[in-house]
């Protein structure tokens, strides 16, 4: 791939995805490169299912692609892109749509089995119980480093609105993981 790819900004690659041959393809692989990495890590983290993450993943980029077919002007392309994948990620969270007891969740994650090694696990576990408003926003803020005014464009809610989310799972995630990490480190002072 030529490397002046690597020096064009996100707009001028986007209008070239409108176009046939080598650059189009180019311009798609250089926007990839930018941001598969972000783009994968939320649909990972929203998901919660490495497979559903890795089909929604692939239908952002397909629909980020053909998006360009219809209107190749784009000025802020990494908002589009997140904005589509959020879009996707909603709608197949909306209908797979499981429900898990707490009482079942609680004998699936049991505190006495806990090890510092299963602690990811727990987080992945935890973010899970949380709403999906929350999960997002907690994830965009703490994962993907938006700033509250960014996750406010992407959601398309208040700066407010947004902060109370994650403030929120912040406070829940606390409460759901606090008996557990009470005992990790119980366990690892013994």
């Amino acid at each position: 791939m030529p490397t002046d790819y690597k020096h064009t900004d996100d707009a001028e690659l986007f209008a070239m995805l409108a176009q046939s041959g080598m650059d189009s393809e180019y311009a798609f692989r250089e926007l990839y490169r930018r941001y598969s990495g972000r783009m994968h890590a939320y649909c990972l983290r929203v998901m919660g299912d490495r497979e559903v993450a890795e089909d929604v993943f692939q239908e952002a980029f397909f629909r980020f692609y053909k998006s360009a077919q219809k209107k190749p002007n784009m000025t802020n392309v990494p908002g589009f892109l997140m904005r589509i994948t959020r879009n996707l990620c909603l709608n197949a969270k909306r209908d797979k749509r499981e429900t898990v007891e707490f009482e079942d969740w609680q004998y699936r994650v049991n505190p006495d089995s806990v090890e510092k090694s299963e602690l990811l696990n727990l987080v992945s576990t935890a973010l899970e119980l949380l709403e999906d408003e929350y999960r997002e926003a907690f994830v965009l803020r703490e994962y993907n480093g938006h700033s509250y005014n960014e996750i406010s464009k992407i959601v398309g809610d208040s700066v407010a609105a947004v902060k109370t989310r994650v403030f929120r799972a912040r406070k829940k995630l606390r409460s759901i993981l606090k008996p557990y990490i009470t005992d990790i480190e119980r366990n690892s002072k013994a």
